[in-house]
């Protein structure tokens, strides 16, 4: 009982940390209202908690097995709960940047020790059970997200977004202190920090996503945009060469030899490439054309988070009888034509059209989930399974960073083109003012009235316009990532007879 007492306590932590991954999603239209913030901005504030994750995820889980999982486990909690109750009184955007950048790496560590303290506290027969448990907990927290940040924003305000994680991370603890009683805290033959590879992937990955997160606002040729670009690239190459060189890598590259390994890596970054783009901009369509407030956001995001939490125990028993390629595949078909569906979207989308393609990328979600991580820890040896956890969530993590900065991008210069065109049509002159009103909703309404001289219907359906056209244009990025990665998992992970289940490196 005890054992079970424990695993709630971990699973409320690590709960916390998947659902603040999607939570802000159906809060950025109100504190882009509320603090005026521009599309770029909001960006940056879904972005940035992504960014810290990916840079610390496997530094913070290797911390863990040098110093004791409870301890550091506890620091990183602690610093969450601070982290998030400053998120919430936030005067301005940046202040509200700053805070979601030490959540996220706070969130580095409820991610990787809670996993690793339920697999210390349970004896081997019954572990595979609550390790499936808690990433369906995990799961749950990713897909309930969007909808419970609707109904707080709907009934309350965008502030209880982060401040509801206060006492939660206070329960979470006060159980945790009271049922965790692990005697291993610190395997045996932990290797040193990769501190180079750290400093690297540290400078590296923010440069990355900083470019392309700003680059419409500097402007791509920029001195600044280019240099972001150079030190990110460089980074990124140097990282490669330390890695294969270090006794002790954040990530072992001799992985990507296993093609099922290297197929789940690419399940992973796929996965969230396609949700945290998806979830950035389903909001904004829901809040900007339909015009649906807070909690009605929520009810319409809820055929998505419903049918991926009711789903994802399916699938889990699915796996264990059918190769993680099929399930996988499976998914990403169900992506791709949900990417296809909301592409179509416009101002009088039915109720059904919309619910049904939310809930084919929930079916998306949770055929993919799961059996990404099953066909990782399968691909390798059972003494490199951290490794191969570390690395899978690294790069799930650098996919939702890389896929909301590049979206975003995409979506811009749509709708960019789309004013572009309107403005031609009606032989009116451009300016610095369009690139606002383009990345800017909160200002482009009024942008568009004050340089347009359109009326109060034409400014709302010239602006409903190019939302339309910028959201077309990333769903059908999404839907070409969705194809792309089923056929690079339906190729790749193809299995030659004989080969051995979880045969090491490749």
């Amino acid at each position: 009982m005890r054992r079970w007492w424990a695993f709630a306590g971990l699973s409320i932590i690590s709960f916390l940390g998947c659902i603040d991954l999607t939570v802000v999603n159906t809060a950025a239209p109100a504190i882009q209202r509320d603090m005026g913030a521009t599309v770029t901005e909001l960006q940056l504030v879904v972005n940035i908690f992504i960014v810290a994750l990916s840079m610390f995820m496997v530094a913070m889980g290797r911390l863990a097995d040098q110093h004791g999982r409870r301890r550091v486990l506890y620091t990183g909690t602690a610093v969450f709960g601070v982290a998030s109750l400053a998120a919430g009184c936030a005067g301005d955007v940046r202040t509200l940047i700053v805070c979601r950048f030490v959540q996220g790496a706070a969130c580095a560590v409820l991610y990787t020790s809670t996993g690793a303290l339920v697999s210390d506290i349970f004896p081997p027969e019954r572990r595979g059970r609550a390790i499936g448990a808690l990433y369906g907990v995990n799961g749950l927290g990713l897909a309930v997200g969007p909808m419970l940040g609707g109904f707080l924003v709907g009934a309350l305000n965008w502030r209880w977004v982060f401040w509801m994680n206060v006492p939660l991370t206070v329960v979470g603890l006060a159980v945790c202190f009271s049922a965790v009683r692990v005697a291993r805290t610190r395997p045996a033959g932990t290797g040193k920090m990769d501190w180079p590879g750290l400093a690297l992937i540290s400078l590296a990955l923010p440069a990355l996503v900083l470019a392309l997160t700003l680059g419409d606002s500097w402007g791509w040729t920029s001195g600044r945009i280019l240099g972001l670009l150079v030190l990110g690239i460089a980074g990124v190459a140097f990282f490669c060469v330390v890695e294969r060189k270090a006794a002790a890598p954040l990530i072992d590259f001799r992985l990507f030899g296993n093609r099922i390994f290297l197929g789940a890596l690419t399940a992973d970054f796929s996965l969230a490439f396609f949700y945290c783009l998806a979830l950035f901009l389903m909001p904004l369509y829901l809040d900007s054309v339909r015009h649906d407030g807070g909690t009605a956001s929520g009810l319409m995001l809820l055929p998505c988070t419903a049918v991926m939490a009711v789903l994802s125990p399916v699938v889990g028993r699915l796996a264990d009888r059918f190769p993680p390629r099929l399930l996988l595949c499976g998914g990403f078909a169900a992506f791709a034509l949900s990417a296809a569906v909301q592409a179509q979207f416009g101002r009088d989308s039915g109720v059904v059209l919309v619910a049904g393609a939310f809930a084919l990328m929930g079916i998306g979600w949770a055929l993919v989930l799961g059996p990404a991580t099953v066909a990782a820890l399968s691909a390798v040896p059972e003494r490199l399974a951290g490794t191969a956890v570390g690395s899978s969530w690294t790069f799930h993590n650098l996919g939702g960073a890389i896929g909301l900065a590049v979206g975003m991008a995409v979506y811009r210069w749509s709708a960019r083109g789309a004013l572009d065109e309107a403005l031609a049509a009606r032989r009116l002159p451009g300016g610095e003012w369009v690139a606002r009103a383009v990345a800017d909703p909160g200002a482009g309404r009024g942008l568009l009235r004050a340089h347009t001289g359109l009326d109060g219907r034409g400014v709302e359906a010239l602006f409903g316009e190019l939302f339309l056209r910028g959201n077309q244009a990333a769903m059908w990025l999404l839907c070409g990532v969705a194809a792309g990665a089923f056929l690079a998992i339906w190729a790749g992970m193809r299995v030659r007879s004989g080969t051995r289940r979880g045969g090491g490196c490749g």
